[in-house]
């Protein structure tokens, strides 16, 4: 027998990412729109320069996350350009959006999916080392329109967040499937 220790070196290792069961609340803030939220998130107003009434952001403090909504009122809305209104252009703006990641993924998948009330979201899922890994938008087509994308703020590459990505996903579906346009006064 020998005393000497083979030394094997250990791998890299990754930060444990421990995530709290799914709960939801509603949002009591007055906006045209109203959702579930996570019970794990912040609700804060959007500060930017270009910040509009409506627009908020749902932040996870303990992921460095946040979903930043936008929304626009279109009722009464047209833009004479090229005979494009005015919900073609934002429609043509969230795709813009998207696609302006497109140096930097790997793949961008775009799927429509019908809520439990009837309403339709169109999600763009982006893969690769992305700004923003999940966008969407939805729209009454008459009244409302919302868009949402999902950051995080931090150097962690997005295979890393993966979990902490799939979690949120999970979140902002459960949002779009809550959500309701709220009746004009």
């Amino acid at each position: 027998m020998t005393c000497e220790k083979t030394f094997v070196p250990k791998p890299r290792g990754y930060h444990r990412i421990d995530l709290k069961p799914h709960e939801y609340q509603p949002l009591m803030e007055i906006h045209p729109y109203i959702f579930n939220y996570s019970k794990h998130a912040e609700i804060k107003k959007h500060v930017s320069s270009i910040s509009e009434e409506h627009w908020i952001d749902v932040v996870y403090p303990e992921h460095r996350a946040v979903i930043q909504l936008t929304y626009k009122a279109l009722k009464g809305k047209k833009i004479d350009l090229k005979n494009k209104d005015f919900l073609t252009e934002l429609i043509d703006d969230s795709y813009k959006l998207t696609s302006k990641h497109q140096i930097k993924a790997y793949a961008i998948d775009e799927n429509i999916i019908k809520t439990p009330s009837g309403k339709t979201a169109t999600i763009f899922e982006l893969e690769g080392d992305v700004p923003s890994q999940f966008q969407f938008y939805i729209t009454d087509t008459t009244n409302h329109f919302l868009r949402g994308a999902l950051y995080f703020r931090t150097s962690t590459k997005n295979d890393s967040l993966a979990p902490v990505i799939e979690y949120i996903k999970t979140d902002i579906v459960q949002m779009l499937n809550s959500l309701e346009w709220r009746k004009e006064k």
